[in-house]
């Protein structure tokens, strides 16, 4: 069962969307993601839900949509997000902003721009807003980034 047994269908569930975010953006540094395995085994271990890596295979995939709350906060539990990721609609979209920060930071290079720009005037980030937009714009990429507005010059 690996993660091109199946993929995930474009009318998956929301669960199924949110879970497959969840397991692509929160892993450890400097590997690739979870296995179902390790997600069931972890769950067992600490005492919560006890669900099969088939099942949490199933969720992810949208075959299965309908997990108990006890499975739901158990796999929240596990990727360190608060339950209501599952259940509210508006805190899911804060935290996937959230998430998606997290696998920009994981590339070194945005990393090494974030935290070379710690310390500037407000005034200096904005100049750098600018530059990095019209980076963007001339390699065709979005200016707005995982839903919020780029920062404009003042």
């Amino acid at each position: 069962m690996s993660d091109s047994d199946d993929s995930t269908p474009a009318e998956a569930s929301s669960l199924a969307a949110k879970l497959d975010k969840l397991f692509a953006t929160v892993h450890p540094p400097n590997r690739g993601e979870f296995s179902y395995e390790e997600v069931a085994t972890a769950l067992r271990e600490a005492g919560g839900a006890t669900v099969s890596a088939q099942y949490i295979w199933q969720l992810r995939k949208g075959k299965r949509d309908n997990p108990t709350k006890k499975h739901l906060e158990a796999l929240a539990e596990f990727f360190k997000v608060p339950p209501a990721y599952f259940f509210d609609d508006a805190a899911a979209e804060r935290i996937d902003a959230q998430l998606g920060v997290l696998a920009a930071m994981r590339d070194s290079h945005v990393r090494s721009v974030a935290m070379r720009a710690a310390g500037l005037s407000p005034d200096t980030l904005g100049a750098i807003a600018s530059i990095i937009d019209s980076a963007r714009r001339l390699e065709g990429l979005p200016k707005q980034v995982n839903g919020e507005e780029s920062a404009e010059p003042r």
